[in-house]
């Protein structure tokens, strides 16, 4: 199916997205919906999205937060911009282990092969259900609730580190 041939149904509640039709007039599933309004997203505003992963950096901030606030800001629905955000993380963790990779199959590192498989396998199960629970919480919820929770932790953090 391509984007194109969608077509918007108005949204009748503030939270809930537009609705997106086939070239049938069938509604989609949410899923293939909000990938259809991101691949209409141009490429300029993606980047802005995008960029933002960079306050991330300072204590307290999540990477994932702000890219979601500032998709809020352009515009996004609040599932679409957590869907966004949990796409632009998947390369990053990917390449990060796979850089890593080479000094765990060094042999002093041989005893800790096994813990750090099961260590992954564990923290993808973990991340994939955090992230379905996030998208769907974030279809009909705000992102206070996340934000206060960043707030209060960067705060101890600088309290604790500084």
């Amino acid at each position: 199916m391509s984007s194109g041939g969608s077509r918007r149904k108005p949204s009748t509640a503030t939270l809930e997205p537009p609705r997106e039709l086939d070239r049938h007039g069938r509604e989609l599933p949410p899923g293939i919906a909000s990938d259809v309004r991101l691949a209409r997203l141009d490429k300029s505003t993606a980047a802005q999205i995008g960029a933002a992963q960079i306050l991330g950096l300072f204590p307290g901030l999540s990477r994932s937060g702000a890219t979601m606030v500032a998709g809020i800001f352009k515009g996004l629905h609040h599932e679409d911009a957590a869907r966004f955000a949990f796409l632009l993380a998947t390369p990053v963790i990917l390449l990060a282990g796979l850089y890593k990779l080479p000094e765990l199959a060094k042999p002093e590192n041989s005893a800790v092969v096994g813990p750090a498989i099961a260590g992954s396998l564990v923290a993808f199960v973990a991340s994939f259900l955090s992230v379905r629970f996030l998208v769907r919480y974030f279809e009909t919820k705000t992102l206070t609730p996340f934000a206060i929770y960043c707030l209060v932790v960067g705060l101890i953090s600088v309290v604790r580190f500084a």
